[in-house]
């Protein structure tokens, strides 16, 4: 289930990367990202919630979600698959529901590391290196409670 990723895209502007390794196979910490029940327990900083989680994971299909701060404040997001390679690879642009929304590209590898799952995290498409930074914050929050996530499921 693949489609051609847009290298060329992946190289544009300011980009994050972030790699961690978690303690669990890497067909769950995939899954983790690609089925509903799992992305909505995690997806969020510290403190915020998720909800209205859609996911139609195929090349082309679409996903958004809605991340609520411990304030109240809903903010949605959405974008659409572009590159499906279970359990290794998953590619997708990102976009938060605004008006003249950046729009970004996503792009995930799962490597297995002796029973654990080294994912490399790369998002491009930032307009500045504030934005960023911004969402480097908000990322490392959703994973830092990812490993709490992968030890119940």
């Amino acid at each position: 289930m693949t489609a051609p990723s847009d290298s060329a895209t992946l190289e544009a502007g300011p980009e994050l990367v972030i790699t961690r390794i978690f303690d669990a196979p890497r067909s769950l910490v995939f899954k983790a990202w690609t089925q509903p029940e799992h992305l909505v327990r995690w997806l969020g900083p510290k403190d915020f919630s998720a909800s209205a989680v859609r996911l139609d994971v195929r090349p082309g299909g679409t996903w958004s979600a809605v991340i609520t701060s411990p304030e109240g404040k809903d903010y949605g997001m959405a974008g659409v698959y572009r590159e499906i390679a279970p359990p290794e690879r998953l590619v997708f642009t990102f976009a938060w529901d605004e008006d003249k929304a950046e729009q970004m590209l996503i792009a995930l590898t799962f490597r297995d590391r002796d029973g654990k799952t080294e994912m490399t995290f790369r998002q491009t498409g930032f307009r500045s290196v504030e934005s960023r930074d911004s969402h480097r914050g908000g990322w490392n929050e959703c994973f830092d409670r990812l490993p709490a996530f992968l030890a119940q499921a």
